[in-house]
């Protein structure tokens, strides 16, 4: 872990605000020249404090109105079947993020598709038969209340 001081929070905080921004715009909104900003950032990059960079697209404007929480329960657990799950989750485009769990069920998959029939077939036709898998549960978000993403900067 690298030492931040507070115009790198400054700086982190604009950028999860707005990664578009140059380094003058930056600068304007943390107080220092567009070559602090691009050394500090540079810094952050190399650092890996900065994983990527990306385009936060809306899943509205693009049909994705359904998001599912899934739950799995592997059918055997060790080591290469956790990684056949893995490598599973890889393969499909519809789930955002993965994590695995403690508790009664092993991983939990955050799953994004146009309709409740787009969800039964990656639970029934990409899920459920594979080998890895025993069972699923699946939970269907109603509402999204906040979803920036958004790191807590602390300093």
């Amino acid at each position: 872990m690298i030492e931040l001081d507070q115009f790198d929070l400054k700086l982190l905080a604009a950028l999860q605000e707005d990664a578009s921004q140059t380094n003058q715009e930056l600068g304007d909104v943390i107080h220092l020249s567009a070559s602090q900003v691009s050394r500090r950032r540079t810094r952050l990059e190399q650092e890996r404090v900065i994983r990527r960079y990306k385009a936060d697209l809306s899943p509205e404007y693009l049909g994705l109105d359904v998001i599912a929480f899934v739950g799995v329960a592997l059918a055997t657990h060790n080591k290469e079947n956790a990684k056949l799950f893995r490598d599973l989750v890889r393969t499909i485009p519809n789930v955002q993020e993965a994590y695995a769990m403690t508790g009664d069920m092993d991983y939990m998959l955050k799953i994004r598709v146009r309709d409740l029939k787009a969800l039964s077939d990656v639970i029934n036709n990409d899920l459920l038969p594979h080998e890895a898998v025993q069972n699923v549960r699946s939970s269907i978000a109603m509402d999204t209340l906040r979803d920036d993403n958004h790191l807590p900067l602390t300093g």
